[in-house]
């Protein structure tokens, strides 16, 4: 990942990277709709077996899905990673009120195959999703917002660190995370992925945190945004 496009930390507190351009290239196992390098966050409880993402057993999880609200980082605020532009602000999409296994894996097989950014509405795929101008041809998407937590307006001049919204579980998503990616234009349906790495993080090895500056978090670490 050569020249990656630096980022502030679009979250606080402590996170998780299962796919990350860290650990695979692409990190979603496609390159379509700009998400070669992109990232999902996620919160675990570090302590408990297993490392999982929500309250309640794996059974559970399996025969009647989690409610979102169980999930660690559903309504987590999401910050902006960058001065620029709100270029678009799609809000109003309904969120699911609990993962379900069965629904959310066909959902997935059904936009991969099927969805196309001409004929159908990305927020079947993104949910409610910010995008930012960063500069030109520079933009960074936000997505699965929690539903009416948007903050933003399109036209709208946002600094870094300031509030855009909450983690939410919209669109096509397993379960309550955040994806933020950078692509070359605003056109999802066309745009090509960009690298992009974190100006500020810590990351926890052998029981202390150590510093990294314009890092790649990779799913196998557990990171910290102050």
């Amino acid at each position: 990942m050569e020249n990656p496009v630096i980022l502030s930390a679009p979250l606080k507190g402590q996170w998780h990277t299962p796919n990350t351009p860290g650990s695979q290239i692409p990190s979603h196992g496609s390159d379509k709709f700009g998400t070669t390098y992109a990232y999902d966050f996620v919160q675990l409880d570090w302590k408990k077996l297993g490392k999982p993402a929500y309250q309640g057993g794996l059974l559970k999880y399996l025969q009647k899905g989690i409610p979102v609200e169980d999930y660690y980082c559903w309504g987590e605020t999401i910050y902006a990673p960058c001065d620029g532009e709100i270029v678009v602000a799609k809000d109003g999409f309904p969120e699911a009120k609990r993962t379900n296994l069965r629904k959310d894996l066909s959902n997935a097989r059904d936009n991969g195959q099927n969805f196309h950014p001409s004929r159908n509405n990305v927020q079947e795929v993104a949910g409610n999703y910010v995008i930012i101008k960063m500069a030109e041809n520079i933009f960074v998407a936000l997505c699965h917002f929690q539903q009416a937590s948007i903050e933003v307006v399109v036209g709208e001049q946002i600094k870094t660190g300031e509030i855009i919204g909450k983690v939410g579980h919209s669109g096509n998503s397993f379960a309550p995370h955040l994806h933020l990616q950078v692509m070359d234009r605003l056109d999802i349906g066309n745009a090509k992925g960009l690298p992009c790495a974190f100006d500020d993080y810590q990351v926890f090895q052998n029981g202390r945190w150590v510093t990294k500056t314009n890092g790649i978090p990779t799913k196998k670490e557990r990171i910290l945004f102050e």
